[in-house]
């Protein structure tokens, strides 16, 4: 009895130092590589997630331009706006005394024989960006889109408004529909697609990039001068659309020959689709397609960046390559107009 006592106590005496060392050995190579796994997993997260940020506000931008530029020359019941009275002239910018806001000028406003034009790589505008957005990013363009609202709309008085037939249409912003169209069979309620004509809004957007986000200082922001009614009266609005948005370059796709095909691609500004140029318009030149390209940034700085990526998007006047600790991409896109075929 005793003696299988003293054998089940020897046995129960613990580990040997050596075993312990190889226990404590193997214990620390497991926790060091738990850690690695751990740090290199959050690392990975962090990346993806900085990714997924600039992904998210290059979408975002571009979906919010696209939905514009697909839908520019809508005028209502029609896509022709040198059919559309009220549009500005090669020699009068308001041929019927509409007083559009002076910020921008009459043109901005008016020239709806431009469904789509801009500025290339300039600001070009009349109206000065906000000020709390600083000066317009140099190099980068101007996107400006006029179309009407999609769906129809009750009169307004102070609203500058289309109001279109299959073959015509006039711009008003007195709240009446005009002698020559026969109004609507019920004025308390928008046209109904049997009504001779309808009344839509007319929408006015021009694309920027401002230098200085009000959301996130010391960011670079895509803002838009939209046209929009305030206090009763139609105003212009700067309204920042994307903060990270570093420069934007566009290019259309011009059909010469009427045939419904992009002849050749011009920068905006061009006067080969400006019925109001003096020389240089092609009759019957449309815009069909427009290419969209834009740099996008993350909003703060990442420790171990390199970028040595040289970004040219479209015509961009100088090459950009910038290594100063900023995640970038660039995106691009191809948007066709639908109601530019005839």
């Amino acid at each position: 009895m005793n003696n299988s006592h003293f054998h089940s106590a020897r046995y129960q005496a613990g580990l040997s130092l050596t075993e312990l060392m190889v226990a404590l050995a193997i214990g620390s190579f497991l926790m060091i590589g738990a850690i690695q796994i751990y740090n290199q997993s959050r690392e990975a997260f962090v990346i993806n997630e900085s990714i997924a940020r600039v992904q998210e506000t290059a979408q975002f931008a571009m979906d919010t331009i696209e939905a514009d530029l697909r839908m520019a020359s809508n005028w209502g019941r029609n896509s022709r706006g040198l059919a559309v009275e009220g549009r500005s002239l090669i020699d009068d910018a308001d041929p019927t005394n509409l007083n559009p806001p002076a910020d921008c000028g009459a043109r901005w406003v008016l020239d709806l024989g431009k469904p789509i034009d801009g500025n290339n790589n300039s600001f070009g505008l009349a109206c000065l960006p906000t000020a709390d957005a600083g000066t317009a990013q140099a190099n980068s363009d101007v996107v400006t889109v006029r179309r009407a609202s999609v769906a129809p709309v009750l009169p307004a008085n102070g609203r500058f408004q289309i109001q279109s037939t299959r073959i015509q249409g006039e711009v008003f912003k007195n709240g009446l529909v005009p002698n020559s169209f026969e109004p609507p069979a019920d004025p308390a309620f928008p046209a109904q697609p049997t009504d001779p004509s309808a009344t839509h809004n007319l929408l006015v957007n021009s694309y920027y990039v401002a230098q200085e986000s009000e959301l996130i200082p010391g960011v670079p922001t895509l803002r838009r001068k939209t046209l929009t009614m305030n206090a009763g009266a139609s105003v212009v609005e700067d309204q920042e659309v994307a903060p990270g948005v570093e420069n934007i370059q566009l290019q259309l796709g011009i059909d010469v020959d009427q045939d419904n095909t992009v002849d050749r691609y011009v920068n905006p500004g061009d006067p080969i689709y400006d019925p109001n140029a003096a020389a240089g318009y092609v009759p019957g030149a449309r815009v069909m397609t427009a290419r969209i390209w834009m740099i996008v940034r993350s909003v703060t700085p990442e420790f171990g960046i390199q970028d040595s990526n040289t970004y040219k998007p479209g015509d961009l006047a100088t090459a950009l390559t910038l290594e100063d600790g900023y995640r970038r991409m660039q995106i691009s896109k191809t948007v066709l107009l639908r109601n530019a075929r005839t």
